[in-house]
């Protein structure tokens, strides 16, 4: 019983260290760029959008398409860096263990 104990103890440790993990990541901007950073997109931690930037200079009718695929890019870009600071922090918080493939823990 006494292995239980110390198994249950470290689970709820792990679980009080992804809950604030996870409060981090809220807090996190990262930004993605796209045409030299003439569009900047800005998300949380969590994938949520926070912020769009555009250069005036793409602000045409004619230029629609460009500047919709740049903000596409831009967020495409942001997403992966907040998918490789999630696995970051996540190999800081197991120490390196591996997670079983399909666990989701956000």
């Amino acid at each position: 019983m006494k292995n239980f104990a110390e198994m249950m103890k470290q689970a709820q440790q792990l679980q009080g260290r992804m809950a604030d993990m996870q409060a981090e990541l809220e807090r996190t901007l990262i930004e993605g760029r796209s045409g030299g950073g003439m569009v900047t997109v800005t998300l949380s931690g969590k994938g949520d959008m926070a912020h769009v930037k555009i250069d005036a200079s793409l602000l045409k009718p004619q230029e629609a398409e460009i500047l919709e695929d740049l903000v596409v890019a831009a967020h495409n870009d942001a997403k992966a860096k907040v998918e490789e600071a999630m696995k970051e922090k996540m190999k800081s918080l197991t120490g390196g263990l591996p997670i079983p493939p399909g666990l989701k823990l956000f």
